[in-house]
């Protein structure tokens, strides 16, 4: 689970981007976007040959 500690100091707008950056590390985006639709194993073995 993320958590950003947001203090009296900072802003709304830089908790956000501090919140983006460690999901993006994290790949937390990355998965929701994998697991949005479901795909069949066979379908999956493509997508994976085509990325590399």
């Amino acid at each position: 689970m993320i958590e950003v500690k947001v203090h009296d100091s900072h802003q709304f707008e830089k908790a956000m981007r501090i919140f983006k950056k460690a999901c993006q590390k994290d790949g937390f985006m990355m998965e929701l976007k994998e697991r949005r639709f479901y795909l069949k194993p066979s379908e999956k073995k493509r997508h994976k040959g085509k990325k590399r």
